[in-house]
């Protein structure tokens, strides 16, 4: 494990010189064209292979319902050209809200997320031509044991875990969720789908990434005499009933799933973790649940890495980090290099699902080269971008007019965002979003 760097390089052959001295495995390829092309996804053709990755932020009206400031993020993503826009987490009831301002998909917003997607397709047109319609996916979630619904933690914990209670400070015996209530949580997210279909996204997601419940349950190793707990068939079993309840139920609409193929927290607490070397990654069990997805007739899924709240730089590579955070133990490199390995082994095994891999942030302009040698050589389906997409929200149709992303534009992993975020503030790029550049002052003490 290397020490932790800042992004310094000033050439691809520099990039990737480094990679070499770090022994890791990072691809290149100068010509980007595959990822400018038309291509099958789940039974659809998207515009081209880029996409953006969903991004809380906390800037809904208290009934769930987008804001302006939400509609504002989705129109620039829109005009800017990606293929596939992943819509950020919006809470399938109140008690599961991260946050005060968090999206929620109820009866009452509906007409605000009809009105959202109206307007994303209608921009995209405006900007693409009539015939550029991006595949758009709503990311339905319960925040579990990150829960604050009104901006102080109300925590619903389906396991006690040595490393993440302290986060909250929850006591040994705080009560765990029963499994009637989680299959009540299951029940909601299957209204919530029949309810994104009716405002016209083309696609669900059952959130099952970064701790929040649904992935707290593929952890649950410790969870005792549950349907959702203990062994591997009853720790995917919230995952794959949400799955094919709404393929039952709301035929209409793809489901898919961002999925972290590891939490990063030692086993037995932790998802895709090694029995035998604890703190090792061991993406057997992501493996077979992505067989299992796959079979349940999801085509298509994102993943992602570690839970933010505990090793933020397992999921997110960066510069700096959050202030009152600490520097990484490793270079971000070997970070992207973790993403890079995690989609290429998963997508291996199973091939008829298309993966998305993720990580690529930290890279800078950089970023399309690698994702077009990993979108050759069958890694990744995609060029995706979270982070860098709230930072450049026209990055797709600067990579398709120009055949590069300006070094200008490009995400600085200065980390700020998901301070925001974790502040429970409206979040943006302060760096690059002129509209946000005031919201943490210079000199500011935090």
């Amino acid at each position: 494990m290397a020490n932790h760097e800042r992004f310094r390089f000033r050439s691809v052959e520099a990039l990737r010189a480094e990679a070499g001295r770090l022994g890791l495995d990072i691809p290149w390829r100068e010509d980007v064209s595959v990822l400018l092309e038309k291509a099958p996804l789940a039974g659809r053709k998207i515009a081209n292979r880029l996409a953006v990755l969903p991004m809380e932020g906390a800037d809904a009206e208290p009934s769930g319902a987008p804001s302006e400031w939400t509609r504002r993020r989705y129109r620039r993503w829109a005009a800017g050209g990606a293929g596939l826009i992943w819509c950020e987490a919006t809470a399938v009831r109140a008690d599961g809200r991260s946050n005060p301002a968090q999206l929620m998909l109820t009866e009452g917003s509906l007409g605000g997320f009809a009105r959202l997607v109206e307007e994303m397709r209608a921009v995209a047109r405006r900007a693409h031509g009539a015939g550029h319609d991006p595949l758009l996916v709503l990311q339905l979630t319960h925040s579990g044991r990150f829960a604050k619904p009104e901006g102080t933690p109300r925590p619903l914990i389906v396991q006690h875990n040595p490393h993440l209670d302290p986060i909250h400070e929850l006591p040994p015996d705080a009560e765990l969720v029963s499994d009637d209530e989680l299959a009540a949580i299951r029940d909601d997210f299957v209204e919530a789908a029949d309810l994104a279909a009716a405002a016209g996204f083309d696609a669900v997601d059952v959130k099952a990434c970064h701790g929040y419940l649904v992935s707290e349950t593929l952890a649950a190793h410790s969870r005792e005499d549950s349907r959702y707990g203990g062994p591997f068939e009853n720790r995917t079993r919230l995952l794959l009933e949400i799955v094919r309840h709404i393929r039952e139920e709301a035929p209409g609409i793809l489901v898919t799933s961002r999925l972290s193929a590891s939490d990063a927290v030692p086993f037995p607490f932790g998802f895709g973790m090694d029995p035998d070397q604890p703190e090792r990654l061991d993406l057997a069990e992501p493996k077979a649940l992505a067989a299992l997805l796959g079979r349940a007739g999801v085509r298509f899924m994102a993943l992602s890495l570690g839970i933010p709240a505990w090793k933020p730089y397992v999921g997110r590579p960066f510069d700096r980090p959050a202030p009152g955070g600490a520097v990484p133990p490793e270079h971000p490199l070997e970070g992207v290099a973790r993403h890079l390995a995690a989609a290429a082994e998963i997508g291996g095994a199973v091939p008829d699902l298309a993966v998305i891999g993720a990580g690529l942030t930290w890279l800078r302009a950089y970023g399309p080269g690698v994702a077009a040698a990993a979108v050759t050589s069958g890694r990744s389906a995609a060029f995706a971008l979270g982070r860098g997409a709230l930072a450049y929200p026209d990055f797709a149709a600067d990579l398709i007019d120009e055949g590069r992303l300006a070094p200008d534009k490009v995400c600085t992993t200065c980390s700020l965002c998901s301070y925001l975020l974790r502040r429970q503030e409206r979040v943006g790029c302060v760096v690059r979003d002129p509209a946000f550049k005031s919201a943490i002052r210079p000199g500011r003490k935090e």
